[in-house]
């Protein structure tokens, strides 16, 4: 049985309504793919906890007003990713640090399929092109 790896993704929205957007490394699994960032749930952590966890570690970022977006579930050749978005704000945009990601990019809604995302993140990205509609 495939193990089961439960992870966050932030859905963060500027003042101008763009979505953040980040690229994963070469070097990892899946690199040179978009992704809303986030990562693993470490034992003992509720989702927000690690969300805000690792949106500091990987992004300099804080964010507040967490609201559950959405859940995806994607089964690979190795394990199943279960994928929890929130939607949040970012206290200062200006301490964004790229640490672990290639780039990243704001994006308005319409305009989100124009990238190459990691397939867990395809399903949430296009409910939020919907959104927009």
């Amino acid at each position: 049985m495939k193990k089961i790896l439960k992870v966050v993704g932030g859905i963060i929205e500027n003042s101008k309504k763009q979505i953040l957007c980040a690229l994963r490394p070469e070097n990892k699994n899946l690199g040179n793919m978009w992704e809303f960032p986030g990562g693993k749930i470490e034992e003992g952590e509720s989702c927000e906890e690690a969300l805000k966890r690792e949106l500091f570690e990987e992004l300099n970022i804080k964010v507040k007003n967490l609201e559950y977006y959405s859940n995806s579930i994607k089964e690979y050749e190795d394990v199943i990713i279960d994928l929890t978005c929130y939607k949040c704000e970012i206290e200062k945009e200006e301490n964004l640090k790229l640490l672990e990601h290639r780039a990243f990019l704001w994006l308005e809604r319409k305009n989100l399929n124009s990238l190459k995302w990691v397939p867990t993140d395809i399903t949430i990205m296009e409910n939020l092109i919907l959104e927009s509609k």
